[in-house]
């Protein structure tokens, strides 16, 4: 096992009707701003959640953060925060309004240009406070440190994370899922999955909890996700997908182990280029990365195919054949996509994200740094 410091002080308010303990969360005093996004939260019953928790509380609202935060929405948001002199952001939504709200509470309080942050990996010092009530369970942004954001005007998707705008508490109910778009439901369970792989699928260092960890999310995903659509309102679904998205990036799987994240970076460019969904990426890039990292990731893709997905693994080279076929199945299974031609889009797509890699310095990604723009571009062919 790896040398690790882990540390996670995020409370989890988790369960049915805990909205209401955002009220002792937050000192009275305090001045809060409310971000979401499209408005969605007004019909499935949050806001009015998070009215009533707030009553004794000032507070603002800023709406209209979007799916991929961007940067000049961000913006507006921080000419509000400094215009009111909030004290606490509350973010109320999915990793997308979390993510956003991360660089909001980062930006409102950094000295020189925000968007150096992103691209050129300022230091934050500080952040304004920051609490979530959690709509879309998927991308574990709920408890931890990081943040996505994009340029529209640039087409950059770029990271960055600070221990600053890690969520001082987060509330998730399971039941304000049910009424989420499948779409969304779709993403989330994508989403989870795959921040597990990038954890999990690299190579042994002894690290057998943190594996088990991760095989148990796994197989929570496998068992659980496809029931979010034949059983809709089943609670102890939707909990259990939901328990699995936070700890699947809450740094708990990932201490003291190698990580890849290389899916998720070639996913990022075409997120910004093309528009797809971030967990779309995602499921297009993964069982190529998977099929063209076979040698490197031996071991882990067998352990993955005995332990997770219960294969014989005499035949090796079937096993693992079999795991990366499996592994597409279950994002079928989820109604999700796993080809560029899916969504109306071929091989020319691979030197304009290329490209985009090249421009961001992606050029050696994955644990061995061994996924380079040439693994990257016949990723990108074998996804069509």
């Amino acid at each position: 096992m790896l040398n690790f410091s882990f540390e996670n002080p995020t409370k989890i308010h988790f369960g049915e009707q805990q909205i209401k303990e955002i009220q002792s969360e937050i000192p009275k005093n305090a001045k809060v701003l409310v971000t979401y996004g499209g408005g969605s939260i007004k019909k499935n019953g949050v806001y009015d959640q998070v009215k009533a928790a707030l009553s004794e509380h000032t507070w603002f609202e800023f709406a209209g953060i979007e799916p991929n935060p961007s940067y000049q929405t961000c913006m507006k948001a921080v000419e509000l925060v400094k215009e009111k002199q909030i004290d606490f952001i509350l973010a109320v939504g999915g990793g997308s309004v979390v993510d956003g709200s991360k660089f909001i509470a980062a930006a409102a309080e950094f000295t020189g240009e925000p968007w150096d942050i992103l691209a050129n990996g300022a230091e934050v010092k500080s952040a304004v406070a920051l609490g979530v009530v959690l709509t879309l369970p998927a991308t574990g942004s709920e408890s931890n440190t990081f943040s996505v954001v994009s340029n529209l005007e640039t087409h950059d998707k770029l990271p960055f994370a600070s221990e600053y705008v890690r969520p001082r508490f987060a509330v998730l109910d399971p039941a304000v899922t049910f009424s989420l778009p499948e779409r969304q439901v779709t993403n989330g369970i994508v989403d989870a999955f795959v921040h597990t792989m990038e954890q999990y699928l690299t190579y042994d260092v002894g690290a057998k909890l943190q594996d088990r960890f991760a095989e148990g999310i796994l197989m929570t995903l496998i068992e659980e996700g496809p029931k979010a659509f034949s059983e809709p309102e089943n609670y102890q679904v939707r909990a259990n997908i939901m328990w699995s998205a936070t700890m699947a990036l809450n740094g708990l799987i990932g201490a003291g182990v190698p990580q890849d994240w290389a899916t998720h970076m070639i996913g990022h460019e075409m997120t910004a280029v093309y528009g797809l969904d971030h967990a779309q990426t995602l499921a297009i890039v993964l069982p190529r990365m998977m099929a063209e990292q076979k040698d490197t990731k031996r071991g882990k893709l067998l352990q993955y195919a005995e332990r997770v997905l219960g294969l014989d693994i005499t035949n090796e080279e079937a096993a693992i054949e079999h795991a990366i076929a499996a592994t597409e199945a279950f994002f079928h299974s989820v109604k999700m996509p796993t080809r560029l031609s899916d969504y109306n889009l071929d091989d020319s797509v691979a030197d304009k994200l290329v490209a985009q890699l090249e421009r961001h310095g992606m050029t050696a990604l994955g644990e061995r740094e061994q996924v380079t723009l040439e693994k990257s571009r016949a990723i990108l062919l074998a996804s069509v």
